[in-house]
C-alpha cells in the first residue's frame, strides 16, 4: 500500500489536559508504526486548565504536532470545522482527545480509504460504554426521527469520528451553513461512504463538557431542524386536526345548550375547558419550534465567522519565535 500522503488528524479540545498525552502516546503509535506522513492538529477552544501548554510542550517533542487557539469558546462544531479548513492531508480524521474512540481504528479507516476507494470511512459503535440508559435511549430515538424525517440518511450510532478525504473536505468548506452538524453536512455532501464497527470505550479520564441528557438532546433537535421541515408541516396538519375538534365542541355546545331549554339533561362535559388548555400547550410548543426554525435562519444572515483564531503554534513558533504557520501558507 503506498503511504505517499499526507494524513492529517484532527482534534477538538476544552478542558482536557489529562487526556492529551495518553492520546498523543497511542496516536503517534499508531503513525509511526504505519509509517504515515502525519500531522496532529488539536483545535483548542481557551481553557481554565493547562490545556494549552500541555499541547505546547508535545509540540516541542513532536514538530508533527500544531495548535489553533481560538480567540474564546466556539465550541467543538467551529473547532472541528476550522481544523477541516486548516489542515493540508489529502485526508482527515476527525476524532475526540478522551479516548472513547480508539486511535488504533485509524489504521483500518486509511486501509478502507486506500484499499476501496471511499470517500468517508466512518465509526459505527457496537456498543458505548460508560453512557448512561438515558443517553443511550435519546441516541437512538434521535437516529430514527432524523432519518424518519430528515431529508438525508444519518447513520445510526455514529458521531464525527470518521475518515474524509480532500474531496469532501473542499465540498464541506464551500457550505455557508453555521449549524455546524458534521454527520449530517457529511451525508448530504455524498460520494463513496463506508461503516468500520466498533466499541466504544468510556473515557479516558474526566467528565464530558456538555450535559449527557440535554446535550444529547440538543445535537438531536440540531440534526433534525437542519435537515428537514416536516416538523413545520405537522404544525399545519396539528392546527387543521385542532379546528375540527374545536368545530366538533362547539357543535357540542351549541346541542347541549338547546337540549336543555327543552328540559332534557345530557352530561355536562368542561370540552372548552380541556381544549384551552391543550391547545395552550400545543400553541407554546409550535412557537418554540418555530423559534428554533427563525433562530437558525438569524443566524445564518447574520454571517458571522465560525470562528476566530487567536494564535496558530507549530514547532517553528512554539518559543515565541519565527511566524505563525497560517503566514507560511
Amino acid at each position: 500500500m503506498k503511504r505517499d500522503f499526507l494524513l492529517s488528524v484532527v482534534v477538538p479540545v476544552y478542558k482536557e489536559e489529562n487526556n492529551i498525552v495518553p492520546f498523543l502516546e497511542r496516536t503517534v503509535k499508531v503513525m509511526e508504526e504505519n509509517d504515515y506522513r502525519y500531522e496532529i492538529i488539536f483545535c483548542l477552544d481557551p481553557s481554565p486548565d493547562r490545556s494549552y501548554e500541555v499541547i505546547c510542550e508535545s509540540i516541542r517533542k513532536n514538530n508533527n504536532i500544531r495548535l489553533i487557539q481560538f480567540s474564546r469558546r466556539f465550541g467543538q462544531p467551529s473547532a472541528t470545522y476550522a481544523g477541516i479548513c486548516t489542515c493540508r492531508g489529502d485526508a482527515c480524521i476527525i476524532t475526540d482527545v478522551d479516548l472513547q474512540d480508539p486511535p488504533e481504528l485509524m489504521k483500518e479507516m486509511v486501509e478502507r480509504w486506500q484499499k476501496n476507494g471511499s470517500n468517508v470511512v466512518y465509526a459505527q459503535r457496537k456498543t458505548r460504554a460508560g453512557e448512561t440508559l438515558v443517553k443511550k435511549i435519546v441516541a437512538r430515538s434521535g437516529y430514527a426521527l432524523i432519518n424518519r424525517m430528515g431529508d438525508v440518511d444519518i447513520p445510526v450510532n455514529t458521531g464525527d469520528f470518521r475518515l474524509i478525504d480532500r474531496v469532501i473536505m473542499e465540498e464541506l468548506k464551500k457550505s455557508k451553513e453555521h449549524h455546524g452538524f458534521l454527520r449530517g453536512m457529511v451525508a448530504f455532501v455524498g460520494f463513496k461512504q463506508e461503516a468500520i464497527l466498533y466499541d466504544r470505550d468510556a473515557r479516558y479520564s474526566g467528565e464530558g463538557n456538555y450535559n449527557r441528557f440535554f446535550g444529547s438532546l440538543r445535537i438531536g433537535l440540531n440534526g433534525l431542524i437542519c435537515y428537514s421541515t416536516k416538523p413545520l408541516e405537522f404544525v399545519t396538519v396539528f392546527g387543521g386536526i385542532f379546528s375540527v375538534i374545536g368545530g366538533i365542541s362547539l357543535l357540542y355546545d351549541i346541542v347541549q345548550g338547546i337540549l336543555r331549554l327543552c328540559s332534557i339533561s345530557i352530561p355536562h362535559i368542561p370540552v372548552t375547558i380541556v381544549l384551552l388548555l391543550l391547545l395552550g400547550g400545543i400553541n407554546f410548543l409550535f412557537i418554540g419550534l418555530l423559534g428554533e426554525y427563525i433562530g437558525r435562519i438569524y443566524e445564518e444572515v447574520r454571517e458571522r465567522p465560525r470562528y476566530i483564531v487567536d494564535r496558530m503554534v507549530d514547532a517553528e513558533n512554539v518559543d515565541g519565535s519565527g511566524k505563525e504557520w497560517r503566514e507560511q501558507g
